[in-house]
């Protein structure tokens, strides 16, 4: 089975950490978010990922094939011109649809879920698309999507909506795609994959766009699209089936205490101070600065509070 990895945006709510990496290379506890992603798909027997390619490509395409798990082949493909998450599908549709169904996820998130049950869940279905939504309180913040009580989609947002709606859940950015769908991808270069694809199918009719509503306990989605998210995935980062995190930066020279995290390599000069906060590997903090609610990167400390209020002191 073959997934791909949409990866290609700006990043531009990230900024200015974005600035210095693309959003799905930033550390996590000093493993690449995109690196996760990777161990995830792994963990469920996944061999063959493809990651879409725009800012920095280099940095992302090192990355993923730094922490590319053993026995896992990478595919990219480089947009240098961005074309939206389902222009990036359409760009590999030849690829993916060796596969069938394929597998669409997010690279700005941490998520643990069953994607075995999810697919089998599709199959059994014959889905063109299925959808994975978490029951979730941030829904007035994320937005969500709706379903009938045959979990087909109805609503998407405050957008798009049929009416008919049974439940709802936030989309935890994880898609199941059957390969017989992809022929039916507009012919528009860029474009979204819910605006531009899945909406106009439904309003054409489509019964065979379901989702799947996991409860809380069952689903881990953390997103990691800001800086205020990026900091709070770095100081309390989620447990994971199938990677343990914190394991994994000590045993790479990352050091971690309560409320901060030291990338491998990085130093801290006399009388330095950081609270709530995140250091990048080999990074130098000067003598007698402080910060707090930030990240120490590229040089400098960037507040990553809310409203982006960071404290500092000193020179950095």
């Amino acid at each position: 089975m073959r997934a791909m990895i949409l990866a290609a945006g700006l990043g531009t709510r990230m900024r200015p950490l974005s600035d210095l990496r693309p959003k799905p290379a930033l550390p996590i506890r000093g493993l690449p978010l995109v690196g996760y992603t990777l161990a995830l798909l792994a963990h469920h027997g996944i061999h063959e990922v493809a990651l879409n390619l725009h800012a920095q490509p280099d940095q992302l395409r090192a990355a993923a094939e730094r922490h590319c798990p053993p026995g896992v082949s990478l595919h990219f493909s480089h947009e240098p011109e961005l074309l939206g998450t389902g222009g990036g599908i359409r760009a590999l549709q030849a690829w993916l649809r060796e596969s069938d169904p394929c597998l669409i996820l997010g690279g700005d998130m941490l998520l643990d879920a069953d994607l075995g049950a999810l697919v089998a869940t599709h199959r059994s279905r014959e889905d063109s698309l299925t959808l994975l939504l978490r029951r979730d309180p941030r829904g007035a913040t994320f937005g969500t999507i709706g379903v009938d009580s045959e979990r087909g989609v109805r609503r998407i947002g405050s957008r798009f909506d049929l009416g008919g709606e049974h439940r709802a859940g936030v989309y935890a950015h994880a898609t199941v795609i059957a390969a017989r769908a992809l022929a039916t991808l507009p012919s528009t270069r860029v474009f979204g994959h819910l605006d531009g694809w899945a909406m106009p199918l439904l309003a054409a009719g489509a019964e065979d766009i379901r989702a799947e509503l996991a409860e809380p306990e069952a689903c881990t989605w953390e997103p990691v699209g800001t800086p205020e998210e990026y900091l709070a995935a770095n100081l309390r980062t989620p447990k994971l089936s199938y990677l343990d995190a914190d394991e994994w930066a000590r045993g790479h020279g990352v050091r971690l205490t309560r409320d901060l995290v030291v990338g491998a390599g990085a130093t801290l000069a006399a009388g330095a101070r950081l609270e709530r906060a995140v250091v990048w590997e080999d990074e130098q903090v000067p003598a007698g600065f402080r910060g707090s609610d930030g990240v120490f990167a590229g040089g400098r400390f960037h507040a990553c509070g809310p409203g982006l209020e960071g404290r500092t002191t000193g020179d950095a």
